[in-house]
């Protein structure tokens, strides 16, 4: 009994101690991280909805510049968004979102556990290198090794990374990140898009013969 009342006014002290300055802006960060969630898990286009919550994103971080949680969520829509164009307006939004993630980044070096460093990664390998975009193998695995040593059973930066290696031909490397995507365990608040990397996790390991 005394434990659960020791609890419960730690959590209340800890709530107490959030100005409500960065109770909104958890709130905000909450409620763009639930419909990038329900946008990019579900069948359908997402184009058009991931631009109208990337203009959301891009209002919050203007009213709230200092927000790392906030400029994480905006890198990670602006990315996903890129995926859905092509050309010039896919190239722009992965700018846009290597610098919201680089600032998020200077601001919190944790990169909201792992998330900022692993959406760098994706870029950084997706992204055309050269004169063209920013794109490089280096630093693509350099921020994948960083998302690990944050979170190394993450479902996510194992299966981009499995990705990375088997684009390079580093199979048995690839097989094991694939492995670990398979059997990681899946975030309660990133159930649906960590499920989502599983099922693709395990696709990417049958056809690496694993």
């Amino acid at each position: 009994m005394r434990k659960r009342h020791a609890l419960s006014a730690l959590t209340l002290g800890l709530s107490l101690a959030l100005s409500p300055l960065a109770v909104a802006q958890q709130q905000e960060a909450i409620e763009l991280r639930q419909q990038w969630e329900q946008i990019t898990t579900q069948p359908g286009e997402r184009r058009d909805a991931l631009a109208a919550l990337a203009e959301r994103a891009e209002a919050l971080v203007g009213q709230y510049p200092e927000a790392a949680e906030l400029l994480t969520w905006q890198g990670i829509i602006l990315a996903s968004e890129a995926r859905e164009r092509s050309g010039l307006g896919a190239l722009n939004r992965a700018r846009g979102a290597r610098d919201a993630l680089e600032r998020a980044i200077e601001l919190d070096p944790q990169g909201l556990n792992g998330s900022a460093y692993v959406t760098l990664g994706a870029l950084y390998d997706r992204v055309p290198g050269g004169l063209i975009g920013f794109g490089d193998d280096e630093t693509a695995e350099a921020m994948f090794q960083r998302a690990l040593t944050i979170r190394p059973q993450g479902i996510d930066v194992n299966f981009y990374y499995a990705e990375f290696l088997a684009e390079a031909g580093r199979q048995d490397e690839a097989r094991e990140h694939a492995r670990r995507a398979s059997d990681g365990e899946a975030r309660a608040e990133r159930q649906a898009s960590d499920e989502a990397l599983r099922t693709q996790a395990r696709a990417l390991l049958r056809r690496l013969g694993g």
